[in-house]
């Protein structure tokens, strides 16, 4: 059984073990080089910068499964309009509808949400198929620049929750 439970700052390190281990074994080398993973690591990552997104309204879920924390989530509600900061669940534990029972749940703490949107890597097929079964469509695609000479040359894809 799968369940969401709010993180605390407490969950920084666990978040940020997670998502090193997800991005090493997926992101490098196809999506981005070890020196950008390095570099949003410690700019997504860092105990600090999780704290500031936390302080800053961004609701943090941890992914709870048989007793194991097996993944994280991090939503951002702007009078009903969220935005799917972060998204990743470990790798030993993908293909097993997780992805997809987390965002049912995730989008029932969240009853007044008309659309869900993120942004996901142009190169991140598995993720773009993931996010296309679950009823998302491509908005447009844009690049981010994040400093350091990096890009975050992406997709803004978006899910509409209730049609207006």
């Amino acid at each position: 059984m799968l369940k969401l439970i709010p993180a605390t700052p407490a969950d920084n390190q666990t978040i940020h073990d997670i998502a090193e281990r997800v991005w090493s074994k997926h992101y490098i080398p196809n999506i981005i080089t070890q020196a950008q993973m390095d570099y949003m690591m410690e700019w997504m990552y860092s105990a600090d910068s999780l704290a500031k997104q936390m302080a800053e309204g961004a609701r943090f879920f941890m992914l709870n499964y048989k007793g194991d924390t097996v993944g994280y989530i991090s939503i951002n509600d702007t009078n009903g309009d969220l935005f799917l900061n972060k998204f990743y669940i470990d790798t030993e534990y993908q293909r097993l509808s997780l992805g997809s029972n987390a965002l049912v749940l995730a989008l029932a703490e969240f009853p007044a949400a008309k659309t869900m949107r993120l942004q996901v890597n142009r190169k991140n097929f598995k993720a773009i198929n993931f996010y296309f079964k679950n009823g998302f469509s491509i908005d447009r695609a844009e690049d981010f620049d994040i400093g350091n000479n990096y890009l975050m040359e992406d997709y803004v894809m978006v899910r509409i929750l209730i049609p207006s």
